[in-house]
This record gives C-alpha cells, structure tokens and sequence, in this order.
C-alpha cells in the first residue's frame, strides 16, 4: 500500500519493496553493514567478533531478506520523487527480542512490559533528507500499519539529548520530539540518553 505523508509517499516493507530497500540501504549512508537486523537477534552472535562492515553486510543481508519473505520483518519506506530517502522498523515484541535482553531496558520497564505489543527500533534517513520531516512520515505510517494489524501498544526508544559519546544505535531510535507529536507519553528514562515511551493504537 502506498501513502501520502505531506511531500512523502510511504510503502511497507515487502516482497515486492524488497528492492527499494537494497537500494536504500546501498546508497553510500553507512548502513549496509547492519541491514536494520540487530533487533531481531536476542544478541550479537558470538561469530560477528572480528567481522568487517563488508562480512557483516553479507550475512546480514540474505537473513533480513530471509525474515521478509516469511513476513516476520516489517518496516516502513519513505519516498521522495520515487526515490528512497528513509526507513523505520517496527514489529511484534516477539519479532525485535533485543530490547528485552537490555538492562536498561529492564530496569526502565519494571513494571513489564504490557500485552500485545509493539516495538519501534530504529529510523535512518538519506543525508540529504535530514530535518526536513522524513522521520516524522515514517513514524506516522507505521502507526497506520499496526492499527491496521489490530493495534496495540506500540513502544519506543528515542534520544532526548544527542552528546559527545552518545552510542550511533541509541541515535537510531529517533528523537522524543516526533514521538511526543505523535501522542506518545514517556514511561521511564531509558539509559543516560533515551526514554521508554509508549501510545496505544
């Protein structure tokens, strides 16, 4: 399904966007390493020590696409002028476990975490897109894409404050001011930098 955001169009993740995808996470922004796999992993496989980006980038690429064709990876393309500028990942809890094994997330979500829900991990945006609202359509038509799975709970992880030192994958989570738009209420700190919050949808 494709939809407008403003001067945005957004696609989910799929089959058939499958190529969108590699070409977005080819085009030269550093991610090609990763292929938005981390949080589908309960940890680091032992056999990544040692791995450089390229190694990395072959295993990690044929197991995301693995992931996508049995419909256990979801995420959401972001478009300008047919172009993919940005991605966000959402998913079952079950389907992105690497927050649960986080001790900050454990102690954040003290309370457990709620039924039925939903993980918002990572964002990434085109260099030349930033600040101009990418994130925010990505966001936004995720959100349209649980409520139409049944809705729930839908967790996330932002930065508050960017400083010298911040951890890259702590970025990667977004910023609270686009989730706070989006009637997200924060929960708990979530480490030094992000909070844990969440919206019902």
């Amino acid at each position: 399904m494709t939809q407008g955001h403003g001067r945005y169009t957004t696609r989910e993740l799929s089959r058939e966007t499958w190529p969108d995808f590699e070409r977005f996470f080819t085009g030269g922004n550093g991610w090609d390493f990763c292929w938005c796999m981390a949080f589908h992993r309960t940890r680091t496989p032992s056999r990544d020590r040692g791995l450089r980006r390229a190694e990395l980038g072959a295993r990690n690429r044929p197991e995301k696409r693995r992931l996508v064709e049995e419909g256990r990876s979801h995420g959401i393309l972001v478009f300008s002028e047919g172009v993919p500028v940005g991605w966000c990942q959402f998913g079952r809890r079950e389907e992105l476990p690497r927050i649960d094994a986080a001790r900050k997330y454990r102690a954040a979500a003290a309370g457990g975490a709620p039924a039925n829900l939903w993980r918002i991990t990572c964002f990434a945006v085109d260099h030349e897109h930033r600040r101009q609202g990418v994130a925010a359509a990505a966001l936004a038509a995720a959100l349209q894409a649980i409520e139409r799975r049944g809705g729930g709970v839908v967790e996330a992880y932002p930065i508050e404050t960017w400083r010298r030192g911040t951890m890259a994958d702590m970025a990667t989570h977004g910023p609270v001011q686009i989730f706070s738009r989006a009637g997200f209420e924060p929960v708990a700190p979530y480490g030094d930098f992000n909070w844990v919050m969440r919206r019902t949808v």
